[in-house]
């Protein structure tokens, strides 16, 4: 099943590196398709059944424990290669792992096979495992991923290696074709001149998010699908900030006391993080940089007549990038939240996650001005 799209391969390996290189047709590719956090993993039914599905499943699209209710992170989808059509349209989808024993006689093996040259066989078929990541393979914006072993135990160790990895890089991607997809139509421009006019910052406005609070440093942006629906994005800045002040006891206090103030609701209540469930912080690169990525569920609390603070019961899973910025000597915070009862969450919490990446600074683009002037000899 050799496509003929292929030029031929080599696979390269070096210590702990391990590359796939070749060449493919540089005409026009039309975009790839699919269900944004679907991926197709292309292996045999018995394998997917087995230890290797479940290293996959474990590894790839882990429940996420930041939601109110269980989601993975990806929706996996298991295909066969029972013919050349099904392969047609496997090489059309957005996201897609090919994963089986090199040495397997199924039609994934087979096709893994095909890919490699003799000598880059040799060296699988001597143990060394390998993920090769394929950006735009037949279709544009496009994530394939070739995982290669001589056996099923190699499969799993690899993947318990990379799974990490592979999931960034499949979210990297789907941030960037969401970009594209949330602002080709309705985009606000007035409402990122209104936010770097006032703030100095901005990030690209969905056509229905409005302006629900501007302080001094603080910006609330909202939008209301109905009465029982709705996202949110802040954003909170501070200048002059020490960046060795920044741990995630200081992301929490600091949101605990912003929500309290400013995110507030009906019948005096306010939004709070929902510390019984579970919280994650970690250390990311956010847009070149450093910085802390929160998850956890945020709940809507109050006082009784005793003075005691009580549950309201309604919530939802935020994010939050906290983050200290070089150029401005400014920290900021861009967090988002989601209330939609009644549906999945994962979804609505990758549009957040997509606007917060669309942050950018009056000083980037001086700067980036700045090299433009420089290139064209000005």
């Amino acid at each position: 099943m050799q496509n003929s799209s292929f030029c031929t391969f080599v696979l390269v390996l070096t210590v702990g590196v391990s590359l796939l290189t070749g060449c493919e047709a540089l005409e026009y590719r039309p975009g790839a398709v699919g269900r944004e956090g679907d991926i197709v993993v292309v292996i045999d039914s018995a394998r997917w059944a087995g230890p290797l599905g479940d290293a996959i499943r474990g590894n790839i699209a882990p429940y996420l424990g930041t939601l109110p209710a269980p989601e993975r992170e990806f929706n996996l989808r298991r295909i066969s290669l029972i013919s050349k059509r099904l392969l047609d349209s496997i090489q059309k989808q957005k996201n897609v792992i090919f994963v089986a024993p090199i040495t397997d006689e199924t039609p994934e093996a087979e096709f893994l096979r095909a890919r490699l040259d003799e000598e880059a066989l040799a060296v699988v078929m001597s143990g060394q495992s390998s993920v090769i990541s394929r950006r735009d393979l037949w279709r544009a914006n496009q994530q394939v991923f070739y995982i290669l072993g001589k056996d099923e135990e190699s499969l799993i160790a690899e993947l318990n290696d990379r799974g990490e990895d592979i999931r960034y890089q499949f979210n990297v991607i789907t941030r960037k074709r969401l970009t594209v997809e949330m602002f080709k139509d309705g985009r606000q421009p007035e409402l990122e001149e209104l936010l770097m006019t006032g703030h100095a910052f901005a990030v690209k406005g969905q056509h229905d998010y409005f302006v629900a609070l501007d302080t001094t440093n603080f910006v609330w942006l909202r939008r209301v699908i109905n009465a029982d629906s709705w996202r949110s994005i802040f954003v909170y800045y501070i200048e002059d900030f020490n960046p060795a002040n920044l741990t995630p006891e200081w992301v929490f206090e600091a949101r605990e006391r912003l929500t309290e103030t400013y995110v507030r609701g009906n019948l005096d209540g306010f939004v709070a993080i929902d510390f019984r469930r579970e919280l994650t912080s970690e250390n990311i690169d956010f847009l070149g940089r450093f910085a802390y990525e929160t998850r956890g569920l945020w709940h809507m609390i109050g006082e009784d007549s005793s003075g005691k603070r009580v549950a309201y019961g309604m919530g939802g899973p935020f994010v939050n990038y906290t983050f200290y910025d070089d150029e401005t000597g400014r920290l900021y915070m861009i967090d988002g939240m989601v209330f939609a009862p009644g549906y999945d969450k994962r979804e609505f919490l990758r549009h957040i996650e997509t606007i917060s990446h669309t942050f950018w600074t009056k000083e980037e683009i001086a700067i980036a001005d700045e090299i433009a002037s420089s290139a064209s000899g000005g």
